[in-house]
Order: C-alpha cells, then sequence, then structure tokens
C-alpha cells in the first residue's frame, strides 16, 4: 500500500478551500465533484509539496461532522484492491464498502475498510505513481 491522501470532512468546501489557501501553500485544486456512489460532494486539494488532501461534503460525513470530527479517512493505493481487501480482513478489518468504480479517480475502483488505523480507503491502481490533483479535474487556484 501506498499513501495517497488524507480524506477531510467539511461543512463547506469552498470556505474549506479558502482557509487551506490563506495558511498553506496550494499547487492545485479540482474542481468539487459529486459522486453519487458516495452521495458526496468531493474535491481535492494538492499542497506545494505534494500532500493530497480530499475535502468530502454530504450526508457520508454529516455524522461525524455533528461531533466536531474532521479527519475522514485515510487513503492508499493498491495493485490489487480485491487481494489487499482480503489481507486487510485477515488482519481483522472490516469492509464498510464494497469496492465501486468512482469519478472522481477516473473510474477507478475504492473501497472502504474499518481497521486498527481508523477508516481506510483503498483505490485500485495499476500504476505506481502518486496522484496529483493533475489527475482530476483541474480549477484555477
Amino acid at each position: 500500500m501506498k499513501f495517497h491522501h488524507i480524506g477531510i470532512a467539511t461543512n463547506d468546501i469552498d470556505k474549506t478551500i479558502s482557509k487551506l489557501k490563506k495558511f498553506f501553500d496550494v499547487s492545485n485544486i479540482s474542481e468539487i465533484v459529486y459522486d453519487a456512489n458516495q452521495d458526496a460532494n468531493l474535491c481535492m486539494v494538492t499542497m506545494s509539496d505534494g500532500l493530497n488532501i480530499e475535502l468530502i461534503n454530504g450526508k457520508v460525513v454529516e455524522n461525524i461532522l455533528k461531533k466536531r470530527q474532521y479527519l475522514y479517512h485515510t487513503c492508499y493505493s493498491v495493485d490489487d484492491i480485491d487481494k489487499t481487501i482480503e489481507e486487510l480482513q485477515n488482519d481483522g478489518a472490516l469492509l464498510v464498502r464494497e469496492p465501486r468504480e468512482t469519478i472522481f479517480f477516473n473510474n477507478k475502483k475504492v473501497a472502504f475498510l474499518m481497521w486498527d488505523l481508523g477508516l481506510i480507503e483503498l483505490i485500485n491502481s495499476t500504476e505506481n505513481k502518486k496522484s496529483t490533483s493533475a489527475d482530476f479535474i483541474p480549477k484555477n487556484c
């Protein structure tokens, strides 16, 4: 598994983008995309050091926002999502959302598991490169 991004829950994606731009060196921001499979609005912000932060807004994060929790998940890129899910389940992880394609990651499959490291997202990737916001729909900073 290779680190891909952190997911941050937010009540207002545009407001969170403004805060990130105020305090950090943001190099790129994707368009805000609605993903029907997750019933969420998603936006990827890439920092100048290459760190990707996915901003998530919608029903999927409403309960954790009520608790004033904002760190939602950590995402890892994997070469074989089914094999990785099996290995994690053998280590005690619970599959929360079956693998399904998402428009936000160019129709790559993603899955969510609850594990000792918290909620993790896996993204199936045949490439071994780190994604940048250039992999998403670009928006001017």
